[in-house]
């Protein structure tokens, strides 16, 4: 029978209750035996309609909590007066207002139903019932199913609940974790490239090349000339070696020994030549490059390994960075690196990590890190300031989580793995390299299996109370 049909049977009743009363009134008749013979009528009449009636439209259900009588939110679990001593509403369990979903229908029921092993406390307290029953502020048990016991790392959690926590997952990729490492850096020169020029015994400096410090210069240009007398005594005696006609192979020792002062083969090859012996030697820049440093003078007497020239070859210059210690396990050989010099805005120079100094600046706690970079056009000069730029992790690709998905307390790191049908299971995991909001997962966590992003610690609490209780409750206390 439809509603309105039943409303119409329920204001039969109350017109056949009010005439009946008056009638009652006016005959002097007894008021519950009238009654009793209206409700006799309706039931003939009306039968199982007035039956839904009776049970359908009024409150039913025990008396599961007392509310203030005015409607204020202030409740309680026993009978309870206002202020002003009104007693408080009872609600009946056909009142409150559920936020369950709906249930199944019985054939689905039938099929996905999973047996109750017991009740727990929903408080965490160590109580358990057979029976569903509710605690003393009217909360109802939880129920624990068959299977959720057996693994107590499991949580199951409804489907409204997740809902209502707003859960996020996402699958486990493998990935390669790439992360910037910014650190300053110092231009400097290639220790490799650096040249001294000087005389392996005293000599005197007749004539000194028109060549400044920070001149850039040609490989065999030349810089000073000089007179030395041991030179010209082995000169001497190598050029009576090759005049007594005992060959090249005799004047063996004096070759050496001119060999040993540091002769240029030019004039070694002029003394062949000539037979003679040259008043003077002229010294030739060995490489190419920007003279660091001239400390020759003309007419100067100098000392035997003196410094007369200190040249640079600055086509290839060093970026030394300092990177701090506690990013050097994520550093590797190799790694690319971008340099932006600030005296050189809108330029970008590409290197890669060629060496890191085995070695810790005691009051920086920062390390050497060297680059290698290319000068062809001479734009990178000794001591500039450079800005650093280091893809770390470039290496092959690891299994990867969002940095949200890791709950790290410091002792252990844990990572909810989603099981389907609203069971999570939360699962230790070594973590190792760390990206842009990405984690490597070296341990726990395999490629595609979903993991909970958002709201994971409530289900870490929620599987920490349930590894509470069953370490507290005893097997003997289950049923």
């Amino acid at each position: 029978m439809k509603r309105p049909a039943a409303f119409l049977a329920l204001m039969v009743v109350a017109v056949g209750a009010g005439a009946g009363g008056y009638l009652a009134g006016q005959r002097d008749l007894s008021v519950p035996a009238t009654l009793r013979n209206i409700d006799e009528v309706a039931r003939r009449a009306f039968g199982a309609e007035l039956e839904l009636v009776r049970s359908g439209l009024g409150p039913s259900g025990a008396v599961i909590y007392y509310r203030h009588p005015d409607g204020d939110p202030v409740y309680s679990a026993t009978p309870k007066k206002a202020a002003d001593g009104r007693d408080f509403t009872a609600v009946l369990a056909s009142e409150d207002v559920s936020f369950d979903l709906p249930a199944a229908n019985a054939a689905d029921a039938g099929t996905n139903e999973r047996n109750v092993l017991y009740y727990r406390n929903p408080m965490g307290l160590p109580d358990t019932s057979p029976l569903p029953k509710k605690d003393s502020m009217g909360m109802d048990y939880i129920p624990v199913y068959q299977g959720e016991a057996d693994d107590g790392s499991i949580v199951t959690v409804s489907a409204g609940k997740l809902q209502r926590t707003g859960v996020k997952t996402i699958l486990a990729t493998k990935t390669a974790i790439v992360r910037p490492v910014n650190v300053p850096g110092t231009v400097t020169l290639d220790e490799r490239r650096v040249n001294v020029v000087s005389i392996r015994t005293e000599a005197f400096l007749e004539e000194v090349a028109d060549i400044t410090t920070g001149q850039m210069i040609e490989q065999g240009q030349p810089l000073v000339r000089f007179y030395a007398k041991e030179i010209a005594a082995a000169g001497a005696l190598y050029a009576a070696d090759l005049k007594s006609g005992a060959g090249k192979a005799a004047a063996g020792g004096s070759l050496q020994r001119l060999e040993n002062l540091g002769v240029p083969a030019e004039a070694i090859a002029e003394i062949e030549k000539t037979r003679k012996v040259p008043i003077s030697v002229t010294l030739t820049a060995p490489r190419g490059g920007v003279v660091l440093e001239r400390m020759a003078i003309d007419g100067m007497m100098a000392e035997a390994g003196e410094t007369l020239f200190r040249i640079a070859d600055v086509s290839t210059v060093w970026v030394m960075a300092d990177v701090p210690e506690y990013e050097l396990g994520s550093v590797r050989t190799g790694d690319k690196a971008i340099i932006r010099i600030r005296s050189i805005p809108g330029k970008i120079f590409n290197g890669e990590v060629g060496l890191t100094h085995p070695e810790i600046q005691s009051q920086t706690r920062t390390a050497k890190l060297r680059i290698e970079l290319p000068n062809p056009e001479g734009l990178l000069l000794a001591n500039m300031y450079a800005d650093v730029e280091i893809a770390t992790g470039g290496g092959g690709p690891v299994v990867t989580v969002p940095d949200s998905a890791v709950l790290d307390t410091g002792d252990r790191q844990v990572v909810i793995v989603d099981k389907g049908e609203g069971r999570f299971e939360p699962r230790p995991v070594k973590i190792g390299a760390r990206g842009e909001d990405m984690v490597e997962i070296m341990e726990g966590v395999a490629e595609g299996e979903r993991v909970v992003v958002s709201a994971n610690f409530l289900i870490d609490a929620e599987s920490n109370l349930k590894a509470a209780l069953s370490a507290l409750t005893a097997a003997e206390e289950k049923p």
